[in-house]
């Protein structure tokens, strides 16, 4: 599976993350990934919602670890800052990714070992040439990644 969508504004890539958000299921992974800026932590903001979390969002990235409640827990993570796959370990990965929830993995490329080979992959890219607020969301799982 390989699906690529086009936004043009930041509530256009909320929109997405809250339309996947809603389709979610108790323990699936999503590595989201794209350079820093890209909008994950606006397209994480959408995927809440879609969960019915009307918390405030941001990025872990010095926690590593955010959990939210909606109609199923999100366990988001940056793992952006973490320097192998041990320090990984520490942080129980394994049971947030095999639970009742649904986790959401920012920066997941640094470690493909340890993400599920189910894992459904969001990848996230400017183009300027496009417009400031364009960004090409592709969306794959299993062998298309």
């Amino acid at each position: 599976m390989k699906k690529v969508w086009e936004t043009f504004s930041p509530q256009e890539t909320e929109a997405l993350g809250e339309k996947m958000g809603q389709d979610a299921k108790p323990a699936q992974v999503f590595c989201l990934d794209g350079d820093l800026g890209v909008g994950k932590t606006v397209f994480t903001k959408g995927f809440a919602r879609g969960l019915g979390i009307m918390e405030h969002i941001t990025s872990p990235t010095f926690t590593i670890i955010n959990e939210y409640m909606g109609r199923m827990p999100l366990y988001h993570f940056d793992v952006y800052r973490i320097s192998c796959e041990e320090e990984l370990d520490d942080t129980g990965y394994e049971e947030y990714f095999y639970g009742e929830g649904v986790s959401l993995v920012e920066w997941g490329v640094l470690f493909p070992d340890l993400m599920p080979k189910d894992a459904i992959h969001i990848n996230i890219e400017k183009d300027f040439s496009k417009g400031e607020d364009y960004r090409r969301i592709t969306v794959s799982q299993g062998e298309d990644v």
